[in-house]
């Protein structure tokens, strides 16, 4: 039983530095630290230092050595070795970690590892069409979705909590739609060689050839392994090929709230989830700023309901003529401005996510 003279320990664990990149799973974990005001964390940050803010408030970081803080094989690595002392040291081990390829060996040994601390996990996500063969829980789960979270039952890991994301429209004040020039269309989308990139260039093609006026701004995220300028070069050339001559690509984004005041429309357009949020970041924060989004019709984003527009995956003809409408009615972008930040205010509060994780911390601290 923890002492009543301190505070409970936890051991915040992520796949690399929480301060090393800016996606959906360190986000989540900085969430969890953000309201969970009553415990101290010890959590995991890059070195050498980056020049962004720490993602926790005090606490205490572990440093994982990255180069350019992407959890790649050796962080990782660093991560599962470095935490075990810790983990026997704390009253709570949470996990935030996506299911991979990777995820059933880190399942076998790293339970053995750290005793008998207790675990929580949050799975932001499943990679690929099928659970990873071999996986197991490491103790009590929770997903950002129903349907994860009915996969992760029928898969031997009991009954999963749902608890989804959180946004604070405070910090994600609602902006008014740019006026000037032709509309701007921002993609959300990884590095990948095809899929929500290529569909997105597709899609405003397809907008532009039915009478839209836009230019489009492509923010990827980094991927390890992958050859990031070759992949920007081919989405410049396939753009280009398209007719959409001055599209941007952005590999970092330093100021998320600007881009999304300066964007017209978010497109969202992956055709599988893999191993990203059930519930994108981007899309709240979007969708809080008052910014209406096209989105793939996955069974995972089932939870945002009627707050965006759904399209098959891989139709980016449909997709492109849902742009072109919603670029040509005002009165429609502005009713979805306002349904999108009312569906974020009303499923996404920041109480109900402290509310549901504090009920989980009460249930597993010893």
């Amino acid at each position: 039983m923890v002492p009543a003279t301190r505070r409970p320990r936890v051991l915040l664990v992520t796949s690399g530095p929480l301060d090393g990149r800016d996606d959906a799973d360190d986000g989540l974990a900085a969430a969890v630290a953000e309201v969970m005001t009553d415990v101290d964390f010890v959590w995991f940050s890059r070195r050498p230092r980056s020049s962004r803010p720490a993602p926790v408030a005090g606490g205490r970081p572990v440093p994982v050595y990255s180069r350019d803080g992407l959890p790649h094989g050796r962080q990782r690595l660093q991560v599962a070795l470095r935490s075990v002392p810790p983990a026997r040291r704390a009253d709570l081990a949470h996990v935030v970690m996506a299911l991979g390829p990777g995820y059933p060996r880190f399942s076998r040994l790293w339970p053995r590892l750290i005793g008998g601390t207790p675990v929580l996990h949050t799975v932001p996500g499943v990679v690929g069409a099928e659970l990873p063969r071999g996986a197991r829980p490491l103790g009590t789960t929770v997903a950002l979705s129903e349907v994860t979270a009915r996969r992760l039952g029928r898969a031997g890991f009991g009954e999963v909590a749902v608890v989804p994301p959180m946004i604070r429209p405070d910090r994600w004040p609602l902006v008014p739609r740019p006026v000037n020039g032709p509309s701007t269309v921002l993609v959300a989308a990884h590095h990948d060689p095809s899929g929500a990139a290529h569909d997105a260039i597709r899609a405003a093609a397809v907008a532009v050839r039915a009478g839209a006026r836009l230019r489009l701004l492509l923010a990827l995220r980094g991927c390890p392994g992958r050859d990031a300028p070759a992949l920007e070069r081919a989405l410049r050339e396939r753009a280009a090929r398209e007719g959409l001559f001055g599209t941007e690509v952005l590999t970092r984004v330093d100021d998320v709230r600007g881009l999304l005041a300066a964007s017209d429309v978010l497109l969202f357009l992956p055709r599988a989830s893999g191993g990203r949020a059930d519930v994108p970041l981007t899309v709240l924060e979007a969708l809080a700023t008052g910014r209406p989004v096209i989105l793939s019709d996955l069974p995972e984003f089932a939870g945002l309901r009627d707050a965006v527009l759904r399209t098959p995956p891989g139709d980016a003809h449909r997709a492109g003529h849902l742009l072109r409408q919603l670029l040509d009615r005002p009165w429609w972008w502005q009713s979805l401005a306002e349904q999108g930040r009312a569906a974020v205010r009303r499923d996404f509060a920041p109480e109900r996510f402290r509310s549901r994780y504090a009920n989980l911390y009460r249930r597993l601290l010893p």
